[in-house]
């Protein structure tokens, strides 16, 4: 995973090299992130929390799936990819929801965020989630206190803002 390929992006997305993760990760640049949210048709939003062996925000509640886009991979094709790896959704619309620039002190992106609408069962093959919830939105800010969370997922694919 360290040798994979991403796009280090201004601030707009355009891209102005291309690096190893290894190397994003290590000079925090700026790169290109999808964030998947999964509700179910009765209004729930599907959280998960992260594998422990994550290089970012390990054991932390994530609000949306997803993760790095590769180099030269499209925005849609990304989430695609991310949602299958996670959680074995495939075959199902993928609607774009927003997106945006999140900065802070460990991590540097722009990003997309897309909303799918699953009712069945996920598989998490790729052990990159420990474990997956489903969560009134009404109940989501309750839900949130006290947990510590994926701050990116919660500036840029909160789905109550969507």
């Amino acid at each position: 995973m360290t040798d994979e390929l991403v796009e280090h992006v201004d601030e707009l997305g355009n891209v102005l090299g291309v690096v190893t993760r290894a190397e994003m990760r290590a000079r925090r640049l700026r790169h290109r992130c999808v964030y998947i949210v999964v509700m179910t048709s009765a209004g729930e939003l599907v959280v998960h929390r992260r594998a422990d062996w994550k290089d970012l925000w390990p054991s932390r509640w994530d609000l949306a799936f997803g993760g790095v886009a590769a180099a030269g991979e499209s925005w849609r094709d990304a989430a695609a990819r991310e949602l299958a790896e996670e959680t074995g959704i495939t075959g199902t619309e993928i609607v774009p929801i927003g997106g945006g620039a999140y900065d802070d002190a460990e991590v540097s992106v722009v990003g997309r965020a897309f909303r799918v609408t699953w009712d069945g069962p996920l598989t998490c093959a790729d052990g990159e989630v420990a474990e997956a919830a489903r969560v009134a939105i009404a109940d989501l800010d309750e839900w949130m206190t006290g947990r510590l969370l994926c701050p990116d997922t919660v500036a840029l694919a909160d789905p109550r803002f969507a």
